[in-house]
């Protein structure tokens, strides 16, 4: 429960504005925070008899923020959790928060907007800690007050007695993830689309039931051709964890094709020759674990830092990212080992270095053996991006069960869903029907986790049976593989 008790009774000596701040309760800040409540909500409003502690306060994940004045006197707070109900459905945090106990002290109540201070700060820290659903239920006189700070109002419910308001706060990460790495593709490479049969010959953007697809097959040919960039800032601040990875997306976009690898061609620019030497290091060690020799490529010295590598691999029967279909189950496969690759916390699992090469070359095998009938890796879009771009491209939507995708213990909900997860493929297939399991044997996690659905857009399902939006149905702008968009 969210009660802003702002609109109670007249404010007694009241606090002068800005003479507070926000900050992270401690021990201290806590205890006089549960006094305060008490001094609202039992003594004050009546809403409980003896004292209004609950589950939320002895959970040790629950954040306390807090209004104090210049003498550090508590003036007001309110917490943050993960949900009780989704703890008890899923017996871990998936990334369901909510906010509650939120009080301002009587004399505080005329304090220059303490209670909209502490909604604000609990927003920004619920995203920080992960959260993908941040919701509040508020006392009914104070639904406006939310409403003008983003929320939108989705239930009602009493609360011992006292009708309230199910509150959410419009958490965006997804769709700006997605936003930001894969909305202007259709703008960009869109006009190439136009070019098959007319200026050129041969089809292009992978052809038709392949555009946007993770490789593209090479017209006439067994081959399959993708390339990759890397990021400049990886690149300076990880040079050999930065070829590594050159050599490791390749293999992924190549995996989700159903490919075995052939060979690499790469092209280095580097300010010096040890840094080049530095990348083509870690890039060396990547095609040796994974078995694929360099073929050739270009190097420049005296530039800044560029890396892009074109990968090549083999296969007759190429599995596609659009060949979902509606009611197909969507499975997600992925390497949990690992950790988070320092540095890049929150955004880089690193689940291969630790790898053999047998292992490595046995999960590069997965799709191809398992042969679903649709197939992506997992990019910087994460999963639930990714999951957009699958479902797009298959002329489809889709909705992920949170608590079903496979999570390592060591990462938050929010952030293993919108990482680059080091190996992950998320495939589509009839109910029931996939083999990714089998194909994957102990090294990878492998389990239903959604569906693909005739309403666009990708949407996240809870424990209580509640979806809320995660992405658009245009992730690229590029629409359905085989071209009927």
């Amino acid at each position: 429960m969210l009660d802003v008790p702002t609109l109670t009774g007249p404010a007694a000596r009241p606090v002068a504005p800005a003479a507070w701040t926000v900050r992270t309760a401690d021990a201290r800040h806590v205890a006089a925070y549960r006094r305060l409540r008490s001094e609202v909500f039992v003594a004050e409003q009546g809403i409980f008899t003896d004292h209004d502690l609950d589950r939320v306060d002895e959970d040790p994940r629950t954040e306390v923020l807090v209004a104090v004045d210049r003498d550090d006197r508590v003036l007001g707070g309110v917490r943050i959790a993960p949900a009780p109900e989704a703890l008890d459905a899923a017996g871990r945090d998936i990334g369901w928060w909510t906010g509650s106990r939120l009080v301002v002290a009587r004399a505080a109540r005329g304090a220059g907007g303490i209670g909209a201070a502490l909604v604000r700060a609990a927003c920004a820290r619920a995203v920080e800690v992960g959260a993908l659903r941040f919701e509040a239920t508020v006392q009914q006189p104070n639904r406006v007050l939310f409403e003008r700070l983003g929320w939108h109002a989705w239930g009602t419910c009493d609360v011992e007695g006292v009708p309230h308001v199910r509150m959410r706060w419009p958490v965006t990460r997804v769709a700006d993830l997605v936003g930001s790495t894969k909305a202007a593709l259709a703008g960009l490479v869109g006009p190439l689309l136009g070019d098959a049969g007319t200026l050129l010959p041969a089809a292009t953007l992978g052809g038709t039931g392949f555009v946007g697809d993770d490789g593209a097959p090479v017209p006439g040919t067994d081959l399959v051709a993708a390339c990759d960039a890397i990021l400049p800032a990886l690149l300076e601040r990880d040079p050999e964890w930065a070829g590594w990875c050159a050599v490791l997306v390749n293999v992924n976009d190549l995996t989700a094709m159903g490919a075995t690898p052939v060979g690499l061609l790469d092209a280095v620019g580097a300010p010096t020759a040890s840094a080049a030497h530095r990348v083509l290091n870690g890039l060396r060690s990547a095609a040796q674990a994974w078995g694929v020799p360099v073929l050739g490529g270009h190097t420049q010295i005296g530039v800044p830092s560029t890396l892009a590598v074109t990968a090549l691999g083999r296969t007759a029967h190429p599995v596609p990212g659009g060949g979902g279909r509606p009611g197909d189950a969507l499975t997600l496969t992925a390497d949990r080992g690992g950790r988070w690759r320092r540095g890049f916390e929150g955004r880089q699992w690193d689940s291969t270095s630790a790898r053999s090469a047998a292992e490595l070359r046995h999960l590069a095998a997965t799709v191809g053996t398992a042969r679903p009938r649709a197939a992506k890796d997992v990019s910087m879009a994460g999963v639930v991006g990714t999951t957009a771009m699958l479902a797009e491209a298959s002329g489809t939507g889709a909705v992920i069960d949170v608590a079903a995708v496979p999570t390592p213990a060591a990462a938050t909900t929010g952030d293993w869903l919108t990482c680059f997860p080091g190996f992950a493929m998320l495939t589509a297939d009839a109910p029931g029907a996939s083999r990714m399991a089998a194909a994957a044997g102990d090294l990878a996690a492998s389990a239903a986790c959604g569906q693909l659905t005739a309403e666009p857009g990708v949407r996240l399902r809870w424990p209580d049976g509640v979806s809320t939006d995660a992405a658009g149905a245009a992730a690229t702008g590029l629409g359905p593989a085989d071209g009927t968009g």
